[in-house]
This record gives structure tokens, C-alpha cells and sequence, in this order.
């Protein structure tokens, strides 16, 4: 028995839909989550003399397909990132331990949040 497909239309707005979303410019809407991303992390960073916390910066970085954001801390004392032992834990010098402050993934998760809205919203 053979089979057959019938098709009617075309797909216009598929090809509207991709070439909104080609020639969308979103360099400024990542900037704005880079910004909320170091607002957020310098509320939540814990503060001792409020250097780790002043320290956050952001870069958008694009390349063919992709579009990241790089959150980083610059506050780094002996080659060690004051911040990443704030969020790990740490050793000291004495033989003692400073447990792990996970602060960094709850104070990123309404950034990341407010990127998923709306993108999704850009993609329906």
C-alpha cells in the first residue's frame, strides 16, 4: 500500500520567526543581566571589609551561535579568588577550616529567572 503526504501552505512565519530572532539585537539585554548578576552578588556577598563585595564585574562574550555572560570576582589575595573560598569553604593557615558559604547560586537564581522569562517569551 503506498504512502502519501499532502502539504498545503508555506512557512512564512517560521522564516519571520527565525529572522526576528537572527536579527534581534540582544547585546543590551545581556548587559542588563550582567548588571542585576553584579548588583545581586554584591548584596549577597558576605562582608567582612566589603573589598570582595565591591570586586564583582561581568562580561558578555559572543561568538557564532552563542551569547554568554561571565560573572567574575577580581578581589584574588596570595593567587586565591576571596571570593570562590567564601563559596567553598577553605583551610587556614592554622590547621582550622572555614566551612562553605553558598551564596552565589541563590543570589545569581532571579538573574537567571528573569533570563529564562524572557527569552521565552522572545522564542514563543
Amino acid at each position: 500500500m503506498p504512502i502519501s503526504i499532502t502539504t498545503k501552505g508555506d512557512f512564512r512565519s517560521t522564516i519571520d520567526w527565525l529572522t526576528k530572532i537572527v536579527n534581534g539585537n540582544y547585546k543590551s539585554k545581556f548587559d542588563e543581566y550582567g548588571r542585576m548578576g553584579v548588583e545581586a552578588l554584591r548584596a549577597a556577598t558576605p562582608v567582612n571589609t566589603g573589598k570582595t563585595a565591591d570586586s564583582w564585574t561581568y562580561e558578555v562574550k559572543s561568538s557564532p551561535g552563542s551569547t554568554t555572560i561571565e560573572w567574575k570576582n577580581t578581589n584574588v589575595n596570595d593567587h586565591v579568588n576571596i571570593a570562590l573560598i567564601i563559596q567553598y569553604g577553605h583551610g587556614t593557615g592554622w590547621g582550622g577550616y572555614v566551612p562553605p558559604n553558598d551564596y552565589i547560586n541563590p543570589a545569581l537564581k532571579p538573574v537567571y529567572d528573569a533570563i529564562e522569562r524572557d527569552f521565552a517569551e522572545v522564542f514563543k
